[in-house]
């Protein structure tokens, strides 16, 4: 049988109640009975019902992780890192997975509303700053990881400056003399494939010498890239792509291969993210590094601070990014 409060007080010779404050933080308790409940609690195997506690504290320590990207590879490494952040800060994520062309939030804020989620992090970069907003009106304390940069955000926002990255790639074709580029993006109703867009054509309006064009795939996915990059080799291809995410920049780099077609030789391509698969040897993509590592952990913060405080003004954090210098493009000139 489970051990339960009343035993562990019975062993410490004291109270219910004050086992149950030895295990409700922020609860006064002496020093001297707190450590005859902790010794009786460890000798009992008693470990506290973290239901029964949130009862006390109205807290459930749990954090809704929202995401409509689970299908593309660098999530798992998002998904890592958060679900051990938030564990090893005694929080419980509480995975909620969108369909990829989900953008009504009503569903999953009722669902995380159900189960009294101390706050909410939406994982997404495409999906519209309205989606996070709808969990602020809804009262759960919220942060937008990898979400849109603004300057006067309704909710917190932390990520990069997905337009800086499109002039980055920009700046790194026009750097190594190409002289027809394009950009191979994701969904065009996204929000980040917007911004990479938006950066990397006014790099290039500042060269007019250099001819430009632009197409969306339908997903940021592997099958997406490549079958939008098998599309634009039968109509003549560029020198050198964009591709707004590494996936679509796999995908598009088997479509070259697959054609006969060797990269950088006759084809560039620059990716976005930098995600582990990227680095390996037979891919080794030249590609714009995210600091996925410092943008989960500030998300992290803001949402405990967010709880804290539910008050607290929305604020956005950026990362700054950078050209990781690997296979796909020529050198610089």
């Amino acid at each position: 049988m489970a051990v339960t409060l009343k035993d562990v007080a019975e062993r410490a010779g004291v109270s219910t109640s004050a086992v149950s404050r030895t295990f409700t933080e922020g609860a006064s308790v002496s020093p001297k009975t707190r450590a005859k409940v902790e010794k009786a609690a460890e000798a009992l195997g008693y470990s506290p019902n973290a239901l029964a506690s949130s009862l006390t504290t109205g807290r459930t320590k749990l954090i809704g992780l929202v995401s409509n990207n689970f299908h593309n590879p660098l999530f798992l490494e998002v998904f890592d890192r958060f679900t051990r952040g938030l564990q090893d800060r005694g929080l419980r994520p509480l995975l909620v997975n969108l369909r990829v062309e989900e953008t009504d939030p009503e569903a999953s804020v009722r669902m995380l509303r159900q189960y009294s989620v101390d706050g909410a992090i939406v994982a997404s970069s495409t999906l519209p700053p309205s989606f996070a907003e709808a969990y602020r009106a809804a009262g759960i304390p919220v942060v937008h990881s990898f979400g849109r940069f603004t300057t006067a955000p309704q909710v917190h926002v932390v990520g990069i400056d997905n337009v800086a990255c499109g002039r980055m790639a920009g700046e790194a074709l026009i750097s190594r003399g190409y002289t027809r580029v394009a950009f191979l993006g994701g969904p065009e109703q996204a929000t980040s494939t917007q911004d990479r867009a938006l950066g990397f054509m006014a790099a290039l309006r500042e060269h007019p010498e250099i001819e430009v064009s632009a197409s969306y795939a339908s997903a940021y996915s592997f099958d997406a890239g490549r079958v939008e990059m098998t599309k634009l080799l039968m109509q003549g291809p560029a020198e050198a792509y964009f591709c707004g995410d590494d996936v679509l920049s796999i995908g598009a780099l088997s479509a070259v291969q697959e054609a006969g077609l060797s990269c950088p030789g006759d084809i560039g391509i620059i990716g976005l993210n930098d995600m582990q698969m990227s680095g390996w040897q037979n891919i080794n993509l030249t590609t714009i590094r995210q600091p996925v590592a410092e943008i989960i952990g500030a998300s992290i913060d803001l949402v405990v601070g967010t709880v804290e405080d539910p008050k607290r003004h929305p604020e956005t954090r950026l990362f700054p990014c950078r050209v990781i210098e690997r296979g796909t493009l020529r050198p610089v000139r």
